[in-house]
């Protein structure tokens, strides 16, 4: 099959089937991978393929008696990871990379490395979590002691560094802030090390909080940082600042946010509401 029976299977796909965006985009790279990498051939006309349309959703956000509610469900390491995902915006799996030497005690920051895009930003250290971060901070260490002493103790580092200082793996500053559990076969090396917590634990844990809150909606780990952009603006945050604290290199991306806060259910009154006694005397009105 050529370029017409491809450009008809794509198009017939969004058109017909109505599948979303993202089903025909995997349906289009397994059939680039197999005339690139089996047929030798590029498909550089796809041009023409009719594309299916990305829905423009809100983002779930919680209200912060619903944020309260959730975070009363969790308890220590996994209250701190849930309370750093509302209380900074970071995502998921920049909080899970968290190294001990981006918490800054002092400065009251924390350093994101390698975020999405391969940038690092900064963001707050809430008051919230210092004391109980600190503690936590302090069984940690201890573990990485014992590791230490049973022959263990070496966390991963990016290719370069573990060249440039062969030693940096064993120091505290370069061990994990939310340690793995259990020591694991590093499919890299096949050396032996605690690595960062996986990120299905959070995951289970927000859901189970969610049901056990009795929050009705459909809420993710993600859905704390939607909630911390949207409640920073609530209180007057200016959206650039939110932008930098998100990581978003588009501020477009940020503006999301003032569409869920504002002008759709808060910010503008129904004019129902404005008719006052004179609705509740209508013939049939409750």
């Amino acid at each position: 099959m050529g370029e017409q029976e491809v450009t008809q299977f794509l198009s017939d796909l969004a058109v017909a089937k109505r599948v979303s965006a993202s089903t025909q985009s995997q349906a289009l790279s397994a059939l680039l991978f197999l005339y690139r990498e089996v047929l030798g051939q590029e498909l550089n006309w796809l041009q023409d393929v009719v594309r299916a349309k990305r829905p423009k959703r809100l983002p779930v956000v919680l209200s912060r008696t619903e944020v309260r509610a959730l975070l009363n469900q969790l308890q220590h390491e996994r209250w701190l990871m849930a309370t750093i995902l509302y209380g900074t915006g970071l995502r998921l799996m920049e909080c899970l990379r968290l190294r001990v030497k981006d918490i800054d005690f002092d400065r009251n920051q924390i350093t994101v490395r390698e975020g999405k895009g391969n940038k690092d930003r900064l963001t707050m250290l809430p008051a919230a979590v210092k004391e109980p971060l600190a503690r936590h901070l302090e069984d940690v260490r201890e573990q990485h002691k014992r590791d230490l002493t049973n022959g263990f103790g070496r966390v991963y580092l990016p290719d370069a560094l573990e060249r440039k200082y062969p030693n940096a793996n064993r120091e505290w500053g370069w061990q994990w802030v939310f340690p793995a559990t259990q020591i694991s076969v590093d499919p890299r090396s096949g050396e032996q090390r605690r690595h960062h917590l996986h990120e299905s634990v959070l995951h289970r844990t927000i859901k189970e909080a969610t049901r056990k809150a009795g929050i009705h909606k459909p809420v993710s780990c993600h859905t704390l940082r939607h909630s911390f952009a949207t409640h920073l603006l609530e209180d007057g945050y200016d959206i650039r600042t939110v932008q930098e604290l998100l990581g978003h290199q588009d501020v477009s991306t940020t503006m999301i946010y003032t569409q869920v806060l504002n002008q759709g259910g808060h910010g503008v009154h129904s004019p129902a509401d404005r008719l006052g006694d004179l609705l509740l005397h209508e013939e049939g009105a409750p």
